[in-house]
């Protein structure tokens, strides 16, 4: 299976800069597998599709203020930190920008007062290094002063004071992505409560979202990719709720493709799902695979040749998939972290 079969023409002006101004109010497209049929409506119609019993599934985790810009101590290059893993109290895993401009050893200064300062202690996995943070005080809370939150690259400016509620869900509770899970970034308190209200049930997992959302696939054949392991979270409390809703009938429907491989990392071949306190995935959703627990995803749309296009071309059909996304390029769909909304049952 070859990349180029999941490539598709986005024209660049299309790519969502800046969120609408009312979460709900974004384009959603909505894909019956069974019958082919394709509608096009607003995000708030998600009600009219989902059933009283059915379960979504919304992954909590939180975006930390992950990038960090600093000057090099010894001497005063600009430097830019992306935080992509958490190894110890201090110490993470880091992609640097410009990367060749730092050896093992070197110091970047941070804050106008130096409060944060990290030394380079080695290389890490694909290009990225480990560093060792030095501070007074609650590193969160300096972080949370200093940093920015972590746009994609293909979000052409940079952050602002809006994007940090707006680049995160009504519901994030867990801090350590980042990037968001963005499919959950349409839901509102109020759509969330209209749901509950017709009787969809709602649980949890949480999934932090890794470096492995900012690697592009690099291989020509795509068995030939490896995913980068994420940890993930479900307590026992939501794994009952997904699991009860299954045993009675009721639909699971996944938001984002995080929860969709949360998911099925954590159930067994029966589609019954375990409970499970920091566990890890690297698994790799591509045509051919076969689903066990989960009956819907609500999606953003993704970028071309990317493993969130193949996960959801493994849930339908890659023709059907790339048609319709040729069909929102058409309709001026807004597409990826900004844009809008696809919702496949």
């Amino acid at each position: 299976m070859l990349i180029g079969e999941f490539d598709y023409n986005l024209p660049e002006e299309q790519i969502a800069q800046r969120p609408l101004s009312e979460r709900d109010l974004s384009k959603l497209m909505v894909i019956n597998r069974k019958t082919g049929i394709i509608d096009h409506k607003v995000f708030t119609d998600v009600l009219k599709d989902l059933h009283e019993g059915d379960c979504l599934v919304l992954n909590d985790s939180r975006v930390i203020p992950a990038r960090l810009y600093g000057l090099k101590a010894s001497t005063g290059a600009k430097i830019e930190f992306l935080l992509t893993k958490r190894i110890d109290i201090k110490t993470w895993q880091t992609m640097i920008r410009p990367g060749k401009r730092l050896k093992q050893g070197d110091r970047v200064h941070f804050g106008l007062e130096n409060e944060l300062t990290a030394e380079v202690l080695g290389h890490g996995e694909e290009g990225t290094r480990i560093v060792k943070f030095f501070y007074q005080g609650v590193f969160e809370e300096i972080l949370d002063r200093l940093g920015h939150v972590p746009l994609p690259p293909y979000i052409r400016r940079e952050s602002d004071k809006d994007d940090r509620e707006r680049y995160q869900t009504v519901y994030s509770k867990n801090e350590g992505s980042v990037a968001a899970p963005t499919a959950g970034l349409h839901f509102t308190d109020r759509l969330l409560k209209d749901a509950t209200n017709k009787g969809v049930r709602l649980a949890y997992v949480t999934l932090h979202v890794g470096i492995g959302t900012f690697r592009p696939v690099k291989s020509e054949n795509i068995l030939e990719h490896h995913m980068h392991f994420e940890n993930y979270t479900i307590d026992e409390k939501n794994a009952k709720i997904i699991n009860d809703t299954k045993s009675k009938g009721g639909r699971i429907i996944a938001v984002g493709t995080t929860s969709t491989r949360t998911l099925e990392s954590a159930c067994d071949e029966k589609g019954i799902l375990r409970s499970t306190h920091m566990a890890a995935t690297n698994l790799f959703i591509y045509p051919g695979y076969q689903f066990k627990i989960v009956d819907g995803i609500i999606t953003n749309f993704h970028l071309p040749k990317s493993t969130l296009l193949m996960l959801v071309s493994a849930f339908y059909n890659r023709e059907a998939i790339l048609k319709a996304y040729n069909d929102a390029v058409a309709l001026n769909y807004r597409f990826f972290s900004y844009g809008d909304a696809m919702f496949i049952y």
